[in-house]
């Protein structure tokens, strides 16, 4: 029996007799449908990378509740006469974000909030479809390569749970005196987005090579490198979910100096709400605080690792870890101007797609860590 593989160790179980032993269509398996297969999931990473920049775009525009129900089937139709729409501006004239915030608001108004958190929905609802065409049509025609039934079914899962954590989420936002959603539940949706794209991007590297060249890649694995860049993206992903906290309750906008907040290294007041732990959540300066100083630390162990993998032999790995160094450091800046002009929704929206760009690209330097490209001596490092 196999021992069982983390889900960032992509490679069959099978050992070398069997990469050689012939397989009815073996040619086809392992070249046509992992091919068809890999283009397939890179389709689904640029609508998953889509669907996280809207997801943005909507709450730094107020729109994530205006869509008060959740009905996945019919829902995809939007509101089609006067009487639709504005029994569909009642429903969200009776939650506490426009009681408390937007009253007075017109129907016109209302419509183009709508519009963006219906458009989220709706790509939701797209990249569920094409997950299903393809998965199903992979399947019927037997061309899902050996051992990846199970992981490309894994994908569709999640975004099944990634629908209902969506709702959750809004369902927050709904009652009592809530003028938005929930951030901790807002993390928790960020967080699943960026579990499913790490692991698409994975898939895609892993079925960009064949299974008896990444066989033999692993005997040259640099695990050193691998262990630090595990670490490194636990840290990266820590920092979006710290992001989506920050992003919650618009703690961006509050403190706009820096390196220090309102004149001090620790923001003022920062500690005042009762239970202790309700600041980490909702005290804006401290949560800002605290993704800032995380920020710090991810920079410093990003440049660690990339100084350590200047050693490596091999030279597809140095460049892996440099463009992840050189992310870094732009993504590092992009934070800052973003808190010092109070988090506009340009700036804002940029700075997420950079938070997209790092984690790929960490998750791209650990796999090159992990499967080596082979390179001639001549090819290797001066």
């Amino acid at each position: 029996m196999s021992r069982k593989r983390s889900i960032f160790e992509e490679v069959e179980t099978t050992d070398r007799a069997q990469v050689g032993a012939p397989q009815p269509g073996g040619i086809a398996r392992d070249g046509g449908a992992r091919a068809g297969v890999r283009v397939w999931l890179a389709l689904l990473f640029v609508m998953v990378v889509a669907m996280i920049m809207l997801g943005g775009l909507t709450r730094l525009t107020d729109s994530g509740l205006s869509i008060t129900q959740w009905k996945p089937v019919t829902g995809a139709l939007p509101p089609m006469n006067d009487a639709d729409w504005q029994a569909a501006f009642e429903r969200y004239r009776a939650i506490p974000e426009y009681q408390l915030q937007n009253k007075g608001m017109s129907l016109a108004e209302f419509k183009k909030i709508y519009w963006w958190e219906w458009s989220h929905r709706q790509l939701g609802r797209a990249i569920g479809l094409v997950w299903a065409i393809g998965f199903f049509g992979f399947l019927a025609r037997r061309r899902i390569p050996p051992g990846w039934a199970g992981r490309l079914l894994g994908i569709g899962v999640l975004g099944g749970v990634q629908g209902a954590v969506g709702w959750w989420m809004v369902s927050s936002g709904l009652a009592g005196r809530m003028l938005d959603v929930a951030s901790y539940r807002l993390a928790t949706h960020l967080g699943l987005a960026f579990t499913i794209l790490g692991l698409i991007a994975w898939y895609v590297f892993a079925l960009g090579r064949r299974d008896a060249d990444l066989l033999q890649a692993r005997r040259l694995r640099e695990t050193g490198l691998m262990r630090w860049s595990s670490l490194m993206m636990a840290m990266v992903f820590i920092q979006v979910l710290l992001g989506a906290l920050v992003a919650g309750i618009d703690a961006g906008r509050g403190y706009t100096d820096w390196p220090l907040m309102a004149g001090s290294f620790f923001p003022p007041d920062a500690l005042d709400l009762t239970p202790l732990w309700r600041n980490f959540f909702e005290d804006d300066g401290l949560v800002q605080f605290v993704h800032r100083i995380w920020a710090y630390l991810v920079f410093a162990a990003g440049i660690f690792l990339w100084w350590r993998a200047r050693a490596s032999a091999n030279g597809a790995t140095r460049r892996a870890f440099g463009w992840m160094a050189a992310m870094l450091v732009a993504q590092l800046g992009l934070g800052i101007a973003t808190v010092m002009n109070s988090a506009p929704v340009g700036l804002s929206l940029i700075h997420q797609l950079g938070a997209v760009i790092l984690w790929v690209l960490a998750i791209r330097a650990r796999f090159m860590a992990a499967y080596p490209v082979a390179q001639s001596i001549r090819g290797g490092r001066p």
